[in-house]
């Protein structure tokens, strides 16, 4: 995807308070919108495995949840727009295509380039919120000025200090951020739990049971100091009226509004 650098690094319209909505108009699609989020439920125990491994560094850990999360995304790309979406997406970019395929490729393939800067960009916050209605769910992926909300979890990287320390200073230091690891490591399997309940097995939960389900998280870094969110989002289901045969770009939903208004500091830039 060597392309990315040239055209999606600072695209801000195909993501700016958009969303892709997917049908899911049988088990098979429900099936497939399940898996993809178990993807990402697996990566964060992943996480939490080498958090509390004092012997993995904190960016392991943190490459490997922007692993699972790409998987998760090129999956939906593969199954909406094909295996050729880098090449459709770079058709939209050169204005050559502007039909609803071509713009899901752009959108998700900028939401990818843009977290794979979160490795070395600081104060940038991945701020995705996922919903799922009875017929439909919706990606909206969304990045913020900043590294935190009002309830993330902290936990510093010894590796990211820029400032030198003594060596007892050091000793000390590395000591306090592996236990703020270990601490967060209990906390991110707890949000892995979270993504299984609100996104369970159309195998073996009834429909009535598993027909809405939301979840919004954040994670962002700021020198040495990296953060993690997630919690539950209740979907609005009076959102949508009509019913829809193939995937889309749709305005942001009030949902994401309030996310953003509980979760972020007044005036914060989101796009």
């Amino acid at each position: 995807m060597g392309y990315q650098r040239e055209r999606f690094n600072g695209s801000i319209d195909v993501l700016h308070e958009r969303a892709v909505r997917t049908p899911l108009p049988d088990k098979e699609a429900e099936r497939e919108f399940h898996q993809n989020m178990m993807r990402v439920a697996d990566g964060l125990d992943r996480k939490a495995e080498m958090l509390a491994d004092p012997d993995v560094s904190l960016l392991t850990a943190y490459e490997r949840e922007l692993e699972a999360i790409a998987e998760s995304y090129r999956s939906r790309l593969q199954r909406v727009v094909g295996d050729e979406y880098e090449s459709v997406a770079l058709s939209y970019a050169r204005g050559e295509r502007d039909d609803p395929f071509a713009a899901i490729a752009a959108y998700y393939l900028e939401g990818l380039w843009r977290m794979q800067q979160r490795i070395t960009v600081s104060e940038m916050l991945f701020f995705p919120i996922i919903l799922r209605y009875p017929d439909c769910f919706t990606v909206n992926i969304r990045f913020a000025a900043g590294h935190t909300t009002s309830e993330s979890i902290r936990y510093e990287s010894p590796e990211h200090l820029v400032e030198e320390l003594n060596d007892t200073h050091a000793e000390l230091y590395t000591s306090e951020c592996l236990y703020s690891q270990k601490e967060a490591a209990e906390e991110l399997e707890a949000f892995a739990e979270i993504i299984r309940e609100e996104f369970p097995d159309p195998d073996e939960v009834p429909f009535e049971e598993r027909k809405t389900g939301g979840i919004v998280s954040a994670g962002g870094r700021k020198g040495s100091e990296f953060s993690s969110m997630l919690k539950r989002v209740e979907p609005d289901v009076d959102r949508f009226e009509d019913i829809m045969t193939e995937a889309t770009l749709v305005q942001e939903g009030a949902e994401a509004k309030r996310t953003e208004e509980e979760l972020l500091p007044e005036g914060t830039f989101v796009l």
